[in-house]
């Protein structure tokens, strides 16, 4: 069975092959909906789009094992790369998830557009960084 471990909270939990990544966290008590570089993690805890891959709040690096997970989609990758309107923001447009993409185009995903299918590490709620090297590149 795949092993996921949360490196920030120093948790490691086994999962079923083919879990989302959201679930199996929230089942382990990590809280993925970290907010804004930590600021609204409870608030986030509560209000998020459950799984639809909408608010972009459960973004996490995925530090090892990146190819142990399932390929981006669509949904993701739109997320990422374009603010668009969310349940979080109603009417207006969550540019957090863009800002956060920048620089970890390799290794940034949702959580729950995620499925692991072998051991991996997970980065939860990753600093957006508006001052590096790859912001205005």
């Amino acid at each position: 069975m795949p092993v996921i471990k949360f490196v920030k909270e120093k948790i490691e939990i086994e999962v079923p092959r083919g879990a989302n990544l959201r679930r199996e966290a929230i089942k382990a008590g990590v809280n993925v909906h970290q907010g804004v570089n930590g600021f609204g993690a409870g608030l986030n805890k509560v209000i998020n789009c459950h799984g639809f891959g909408q608010c972009g709040t459960c973004r996490v690096l995925i530090t090892k094992g990146m190819e142990n997970t399932s390929p981006m989609g669509t949904i993701e990758k739109l997320r990422f790369r374009c603010p668009v309107p969310t349940p979080v923001t109603p009417g207006g447009l969550d540019p957090i998830p863009c800002l956060a993409y920048v620089g970890h185009e390799e290794t940034m995903r949702l959580a729950c557009q995620t499925k692991v299918f072998g051991d991996i590490e997970v980065e939860t709620g990753p600093p957006i960084d508006l001052f590096g090297e790859n912001f205005f590149s």
